[in-house]
């Protein structure tokens, strides 16, 4: 019989988290079930066999899959299994890996694969809000070689009031919306988009959440007293190669040359050309048996001391890699209109790094389409962010997109989506090809999409720009870096992506690598700095382009929306839809027709306004579709005593009101028409309460007794 062992984490209004463990999947290292109301996760983890002496990076896999029988659903199309993951599913994994990678020792040299399944959905209950507690719970009892344990909640803001881990309902009310993780020391990750909220409202959420953390951290460790009680676990070992001589030697002949190398402030293709010449002849020195067993170990000795070099010249001497100060942000210049075929583009660049950014908009059924397990939703805006090899100047395969790729483009999408209009009429579709690459990619998108929306006359409520910040960290000396390179990013303590509007922040995202550097005072500079960072950028954008375009480009099409009663719809498709293709062939438009609260909304979508106007007129010729103020000839269909009922055109009837036939006295309707006579009379709109018609006749007869006698 298996030993079933839980633990109760307590969170507000009488919800709880609870672990268990003991009961499934066993085989693997570690494994526990998180459960929060009727979302149920599995989080497993396992340790590879072989010691992989040849990589030079922690061998850690995160997989997280939804289930589609988790939310009582069959996968669409034609294929009905789960497949490849889907962005959200990635954007999961992401999230889990950024909290642990570092956490494992450095030099850990066994694959560590980490699998979580989510296995139950409740609509109340976000998965990826303990995502991060099943992984750190898993890792905690399978005995490999962790620094934590470690959580993330997520945090959201409706009306001032804080939710922690919060329905999806609830999150499309919010202002706030933050995944943040962390160790009982430190904040770790932060994920989350904003409307525009102030620095002080971040560090107060940051606050908030370390203190959930913490307790979810306790919790944990008092879990794995628990089960120590009934289950001995044993810790993995692993044996790590390495040879001082070597380090020694390395360190002689690379680490002045390095530090030379980069003091010289080259471009970064230079820069890396003149590390390889130098690796390269150190190479040299070694003969032919030697490398083939050591080459790996030289690469990881000469590849510590080119970081420790950089750090160096940054703690040491306040420069950086390309001669600029901490503080200093690289050269902005850009362009609009770039791409004069399509409907808009920006070109941006900030030193070595380059987005080309294009805008291109659709209708209604160019929505980004989302239908799984949690979300089930039409996009009308999206991002999509590609970062060729050429772009760092190297030949890589291309296979798919990469998760990196997914996550920037996300990233990028959060920032801007508040932005975006709420009575925008089109599918806006945004692509940023990265041409150059050194550093902040993803913040350089932003603002190149920011200028490629205005270019395509999208009135975006404000301009937002990004930047991303680093930290070094050298005994008690910090120094925080704005508009991070590469190399500042590989090498350095931190890197945290800022974006804003001139109002306030529209999103964020850090990662770190030192896991208990960072503190409320350090984080208050950060964001002070980077409002100072982005508000210079916002400048220079201005001077590109400082407001969206009064109009689209010629080359955008035109949109037209027209609504229509329902029992029409019919007749404008026709039989097996011949009416509406011989529409859209002689108009030279394309057509939407959907169904909404019992109203028809047909959407004309075209190039040329003339052939979107003749399109109008066909319909209208077909479903009469009444103006506001015009006059009509109606017919009398029949007389109440309140009033009579008049047709304006067939199927389209409204109540002629005893109150708005005629100012003369009168004892009965019959005195002044009778039912079949043709009347002329005043459409008023519609009722706003009740949605019906609203018609006068007297309103015709306020000018002249003249008037009067000839009706």
């Amino acid at each position: 019989m298996y030993k079933l062992i839980k633990k109760k984490i307590l969170l507000d209004n009488n919800r709880n988290i609870i672990i268990e463990t003991g009961q499934i999947a066993n085989q693997s290292d570690g494994s526990v079930i998180i459960r929060m109301g009727n979302t149920l996760l599995l989080s497993t983890v396992v340790l590879g066999k072989e010691v992989k002496d040849s990589i030079n990076f922690v061998p850690l896999t995160i997989d997280y899959r939804e289930k589609f029988y988790a939310g009582g659903k069959i996968p669409g199309g034609f294929i009905k299994r789960e497949g490849r993951p889907s962005e959200e599913e990635i954007l999961t994994m992401r999230i889990v890996d950024r909290l642990i990678r570092p956490f494992i020792p450095k030099n850990f040299n066994r694959e560590i694969q980490i699998m979580i399944s989510l296995l139950s959905y409740d609509s109340k209950v976000l998965p990826d809000s303990l995502v991060g507690l099943a992984s750190s719970s898993a890792l905690l009892i399978s005995g490999i070689p962790f620094n934590g344990p470690v959580s993330q909640i997520r945090l959201a803001r409706i009306n001032n009031k804080i939710i922690v881990n919060p329905s999806i309902y609830e999150i499309k009310k919010s202002d706030i919306n933050l995944i943040i993780g962390g160790s009982l020391k430190s904040i770790i990750m932060i994920d989350g988009e904003m409307k525009e909220i102030s620095n002080k409202n971040l560090l107060k959420f940051i606050k908030i959440s370390h203190k959930i953390i913490k307790n979810q951290i306790n919790d944990q460790i008092n879990f794995l007293k628990k089960i120590k009680k009934y289950i001995k676990i044993k810790k993995k070992k692993f044996n790590t190669i390495d040879n001082y001589k070597l380090k020694k030697k390395i360190k002689k002949l690379s680490y002045k040359k390095i530090y030379k190398i980069s003091k010289k402030y080259n471009f970064k293709k230079n820069r890396n050309e003149q590390y390889n010449i130098l690796l390269d002849n150190i190479k040299k020195k070694f003969s032919d048996d030697y490398l083939k067993n050591n080459e790996n170990l030289i690469y990881k000795y000469f590849n510590n001391y080119k970081k420790k070099s950089i750090r160096k010249l940054i703690i040491n001497e306040n420069l950086r890699l390309d001669g600029r100060k901490p503080d200093d942000i690289r050269n902005i210049w850009g362009i609009v209109d770039y791409l004069p075929g399509v409907h808009g583009s920006a070109l941006f660049t900030r030193g070595e790094t380059q987005s080309l950014t294009t805008v291109t908009l659709g209708s209604s059924i160019d929505v980004n389409k989302i239908d799984n397990v949690v979300i089930e939703s039409n996009e009308k805006f999206y991002l999509h962010y590609n970062f060729p090899p050429f772009s760092t100047g190297e030949v890589k395969k291309i296979i798919g997109i990469s998760r990196r790729e997914i996550g920037h483009g996300n990233l990028a999408k959060k920032s801007l989506k508040n932005m975006i209009p709420k009575n925008n009429p089109y599918t806006i579709r945004v692509v940023s090809d990265i041409l150059e690459s050194n550093g902040s990619s993803s913040m350089a998108t932003v603002c190149a999409a920011t200028l490629a929306l205005m270019d395509a006359g999208i009135k975006i409520k404000n301009s937002v720009a990004g930047v991303a910040m680093g930290l070094i960290i050298y005994k008690k000396k910090k120094i925080i870096l704005s508009d991070i390179l590469g190399e500042e990013d590989h090498y350095g303590d931190m890197d945290f992506k800022i974006t804003r509007t001139k109002n306030g922040i529209t999103s964020c995202q850090m990662d770190v690598k030192d896991i208990n550097i960072l503190n409320k005072k350090i984080f208050y500079k950060i964001l002070k700095k980077s409002e100072k960072c982005i508000l210079h950028i916002l400048k220079k954008m201005n001077n590109i382009l400082s407001k969206p375009r009064i109009n689209i480009k010629s080359t955008s099409p035109k949109f037209f929306i027209i609504k229509i009663p329902k029992q029409f719809i019919g007749i404008i498709i026709g039989t097996g839809g011949k009416n509406i293709q011989n529409l859209q062939s002689n108009t030279e438009t394309n057509i939407i027709i959907t169904e909404k609260n019992n109203v028809g909304i047909i959407e004309i979508f075209g190039k040329d306004k003339k052939n979107i106007d003749k399109a109008i007129k066909k319909i209208e010729d077909i479903v009469f579709i009444p103006k506001k103020g015009n006059i009509y000839k109606a017919r009398v269909k029949s007389i109440k005593k309140f009033g009579a009922f008049v047709e304006l055109s067939k199927g389209v009837e409204g109540l002629l009101h005893i109150s708005e036939i005629s100012f003369r006295k009168f004892i009965k309707i019959e005195d002044i028409f009778k039912i079949g006579d043709l009347i002329k009379v005043k459409y008023l709109g519609k009722d706003k309460k009740t949605g019906k018609i609203k018609l006068s006749r007297k309103i015709l007869f306020k000018k002249t007794n003249e008037e009067i006698k000839n009706n």
